[in-house]
């Protein structure tokens, strides 16, 4: 029985932003154009140890979402880092996967050291039996310009880069019930990936994910100044609600930025700006909704 050939396309795909989604829809109609199937390549963690959007198994949720169903996760181990591109392509892609069609990017590069380019490639491809297809860039969509907004707070905006707003997942932990004192109680949320990017400090306009349903908040990630807080911490608080959601997983999505983190003189003053922000966020939610064709 003849193996199942595959169209084959590598890379991180973190964050599987636009730009992404953009490669993988070229996968799908290359793939079917040649009889063969679809198959994405990936790794399970940066080779250059940065903070990542997307932890892995949303990251395959969000690939399979693209129509991608066949996924391949490589371990980024020493020796598939010594690896000369040539190797790579003939022991990885041939011999164990037998990709027949490699789709990539003029600037995509892997192998030892990433020495080796485009034109390489497809040399290489011609000795081995494996054909190799450029993808031309689509606009200037990339995960490190995502990061840099994410730094600096501006969620929106790596939302439509992303396609997606961008997403935190975690449990629920203990605070300090510092919200509760406010008439805002907070759930103090741990992210499940310790490697994921935490925005800029700062109260945002966001969509909660709970076990019992998806509601509304706002989020407060930073030290709590007015506190003398030493330590981050990510604290949402969900309008209208008053259920207890300690130790039950949450998924944060990130909105709308409401404000930097201050440090105000009394508990007061704090407590009229939350008030101001959650009428923010009640705007900021109705756009948000009118924009996406949603009810609330």
């Amino acid at each position: 029985m003849e193996k199942i050939g595959f169209a084959a396309t590598i890379g991180m795909f973190d964050g599987v932003h636009l730009g992404h989604q953009f490669v993988l829809q070229q996968l799908v109609e290359q793939a079917s154009q040649h009889g063969l199937r679809p198959l994405a390549i990936t790794f399970d963690r940066s080779p250059r140890q940065e903070q990542v959007l997307t932890p892995l198994d949303e990251k395959l949720r969000l690939i399979r979402a693209s129509g991608v169903d066949d996924l391949e996760v490589l371990r980024f181990t020493p020796e598939l880092k010594a690896l000369s591109a040539r190797q790579f392509m003939e022991q990885e892609l041939r011999n164990r996967l037998n990709v027949r069609l490699l789709l990539t990017g003029y600037d995509n590069r892997f192998g030892y050291n990433r020495e080796e380019g485009f034109d390489d490639y497809v040399r290489y491809g011609a000795e081995l039996g494996i054909e190799v297809v450029g993808l031309p860039a689509e606009g200037n969509v990339s995960s490190s310009y995502i990061r840099e907004l994410l730094t600096a707070g501006r969620v929106a905006e790596a939302a439509d880069s992303l396609g997606h707003a961008y997403t935190i997942s975690g449990h629920v932990t203990h605070g300090q019930h510092i919200g509760t004192g406010l008439g805002f109680p907070t759930a103090n949320l741990v992210p499940d990936e310790a490697y994921q990017l935490i925005p800029a400090n700062g109260s945002y306009a966001v969509s909660v994910n709970t076990p019992e349903g998806t509601y509304y908040g706002m989020m407060n990630i930073g030290k709590r100044p007015t506190f003398e807080g030493h330590e981050r911490t990510l604290e949402v608080h969900i309008l209208h609600y008053h259920e207890n959601l300690y130790g039950q997983p949450l998924s944060v999505a990130f909105i709308g930025h409401l404000r930097e983190e201050h440090f105000f003189d009394s508990t007061e003053a704090l407590r009229q700006q939350l008030q101001l922000d959650a009428i923010k966020t009640e705007q900021i939610i109705t756009e948000y909704e009118e924009s996406h064709h949603l009810s609330h």
